[in-house]
């Protein structure tokens, strides 16, 4: 028989694209191969259930695939994810060339529900309530040959009136620090430069084990690992947010300056309606403590606009928090109305026009803030890890792209003291020479390139691939080097 392809179609969170990584793991160890063309073995679509469009447009995509089907009725196609959970068998009825339905508590499934199916030929449903195998001890195919994803939790405690996520993902699991840190140096050993520790809510890490300090410890353990030259965090909560991952992002060197803390609402009055359990103040006085410790952090956001009930007074209450933290930049939403949810059933939902109106208004503040905060930045040097794919126009005006150590994107003209050629994974040093609302421009030449492990493997076309790394006891610390034959390399 003929090695089977895939290919992943992920919608969504970067728990979604990390979740995506381990499925990718999972169908290569049963032997399936990337598909080189459209015209994959198996589909897999990873959904999202966040977004009011995340139905119509995942069955929109599956009516589109249908005669794909019909002319192939050997291929497979499988849905997973958050808006599997969510609509379990009605995926089926409303399309019923699928072949496979998993949810998010058993990604570990996916293999054998391929096989189930083809044996059978008939669909498998199968969602689980609770997680059967913790998402970490799975392999993964890793997307990137510079940066990778490491979970520190699974699910949330919180009951925000507006997600649906607790809902689909359960409540929080954490991960043992020493687990994590394996995973983190074994993406090490195979060239990775920066990792992002990733969760719900990740300052609320060490709730299962009962340390209330253990992300600030998380932090400063990730310093000791050699070699890891960037770490990064997403996402915490402001609630959570303790002085002591303040001092641990300022006291270890590669921890960036740059801090992503959703706000949702500058008004008290629809944080309490949204059940998010701090207010503005309190959140201005972490910011205000983040910039006491690194006076030049990015500090970034995410801000819903138009939730149920929001007054004009509201609304005008979130811009004078915008005013007064001056993010980089922000995320912003108008408010999307989910089934399932309190925020759902509330009275006073907004007219969409009276949303889109504020929704502009606040867009156009935060270019404003973004641009003259970027603006700042002219004439300094900056140190870029060279990025695939972020400049839609490098190829036009002859640039390359990366990203700053505080998370900000940066073209840059790569000519000057350069070190062969330059590759993603590559670490170059430049000046600011002009900004814009979500970018600065480095047009002057380079004054320093590095070349590294994982450029080469960029350049190669190797991918790291780790295997997964089983629960164990609470422990901080360095762990000790994995062998390299254990973690092998994508090729």
């Amino acid at each position: 028989m003929s090695t089977r392809t895939y290919e992943i179609r992920t919608f969504g969170c970067q728990m979604n694209v990390h979740d995506s990584e381990r499925l990718a793991g999972m169908l290569e160890d049963a032997g399936y191969v990337r598909a080189e063309s459209d015209a994959a073995d198996v589909v897999v679509f990873n959904t999202c259930a966040v977004r009011e469009n995340a139905d119509n447009r995942l069955y929109g995509t599956l009516g589109h695939m249908r005669p794909a089907k019909d002319r192939n009725p050997d291929m497979q196609i499988a849905v997973g994810g958050c808006l599997a959970q969510k609509d379990r068998d009605t995926i089926v009825k409303r399309a019923p060339w699928v072949d496979v339905v998993f949810g998010t508590h058993n990604l570990g499934s996916l293999p054998t529900l391929l096989e189930r199916a083809r044996h059978n030929h008939e669909a498998e449903v199968e969602i689980l309530e609770s997680l059967d195998v913790f998402p970490s001890t799975l392999p993964a195919r890793r997307e990137s040959a510079y940066s990778g994803w490491v979970s520190v939790s699974v699910g949330c405690n919180n009951t925000c009136t507006f997600c649906i996520v607790p809902a689909l993902r359960g409540k929080e699991k954490d991960r043992r620090p020493g687990e994590i840190l394996a995973e983190v140096q074994a993406l090490v050993s195979e060239g990775v430069l920066e990792v992002t520790l990733l969760g719900q809510n990740v300052n609320a890490y060490g709730v299962e084990f009962g340390d209330r300090f253990a992300f600030g410890k998380l932090l400063r353990s990730c310093g000791q690992v050699e070699g890891l030259e960037r770490v990064r965090f997403t996402s915490p909560h402001p609630r959570d947010f303790t002085d002591d991952v303040i001092e641990a992002m300022a006291e270890t060197p590669n921890v960036c300056p740059q801090l992503h803390m959703p706000l949702q609402s500058g008004s008290d009055r629809v944080l309490k309606a949204m059940r998010r359990s701090y207010r503005s103040e309190r959140y201005l006085n972490i910011v205000r403590n983040v910039r006491a410790a690194m006076p030049d952090a990015a500090i970034t956001t995410d801000i819903i606009v138009g939730f149920p009930g929001e007054t004009e007074e509201d609304f005008e209450q979130t811009l004078e928090v915008v005013r007064q933290a001056r993010f980089s930049s922000a995320f912003t939403f108008q408010y999307s109305k989910r089934p399932g949810t309190p925020a759902a059933e509330m009275p006073d939902q907004l007219p969409k026009e009276v949303v889109q109106q504020r929704y502009d208004r606040l867009v156009a503040l935060q270019n404003e803030i973004s641009w003259d905060e970027n603006k700042k930045l002219v004439g300094r040097p900056v140190e870029l890890l060279v990025a695939e794919g972020e400049g839609r126009k490098d190829a036009e005006t002859h640039r390359l792209s990366g990203r700053a150590r505080d998370g900000r994107l940066v073209h840059f003209t790569p000519t000057g003291a350069s070190d062969g050629e330059i590759r993603p994974g590559d670490i170059v040093h430049t000046t600011i020479t002009r900004a814009a609302p979500h970018h600065l421009v480095a047009d002057t030449d380079i004054s320093g390139h590095r070349r590294t492990t994982a450029g080469d493997h960029w350049e190669e076309g190797v991918r790291p691939k780790t295997s997964g790394v089983s629960l164990g006891l609470p422990s901080f610390g360095t762990p000790p080097p994995q062998p390299a034959q254990q973690q092998g390399c994508a090729c």
